[in-house]
């Protein structure tokens, strides 16, 4: 079926909403942790060099691994 207005796209079946819950399953869980925690560095970095900004992170895991980001060297004698 054509659309009338032909500068239109056809209506597609795009990414669904996901319900933000806690995932039960451990290893689905870790993996998913791992992928979004990649992604927010990944964010981190880009704010920091886009946007020439001092960014800073601290992430705990479940099972207490720290993950750190810092654009910079913090140097906590200043």
């Amino acid at each position: 079926m054509e659309p009338l207005n032909p500068r239109i796209k056809p209506v597609r079946m795009g990414r669904r909403k996901i319900v933000i819950q806690r995932i039960d399953n451990v290893t689905s869980r870790q993996i998913t942790f791992s992928k979004r925690r990649n992604g927010l560095l990944k964010k981190a970095r880009e704010l920091a060099i886009l946007c020439d900004a001092e960014v800073g992170m601290i992430i705990f895991s479940s099972t207490g691994r720290l993950n750190e980001f810092a654009s910079t060297w913090l140097d906590s004698t200043s």
